[in-house]
């Protein structure tokens, strides 16, 4: 996903990877090919994270045109 497309305070979804399932993640910092933030659901809710911006699937924050 391209950064503009996120913005910190969205919930967006992160790909599952290893033996993670997809889950939400709240966004704290965007820079140019990674966030920051939270999970919030999932095994890994309340843990920091920084995954690539390649991971996340979709912004249900952002409205669809």
């Amino acid at each position: 996903m391209k950064p503009g497309l996120v913005r910190p305070g969205d919930v967006v979804t992160i790909r599952a990877f290893d033996d993670v399932p997809e889950h939400q993640f709240l966004v704290e910092e965007v820079f140019e090919d990674f966030v920051t933030g939270f999970a919030v659901t999932g095994d890994l809710a309340g843990q920091y994270g920084e995954p690539e911006l390649v991971m996340v699937l979709r912004n249900p924050s952002k409205p669809k045109k």
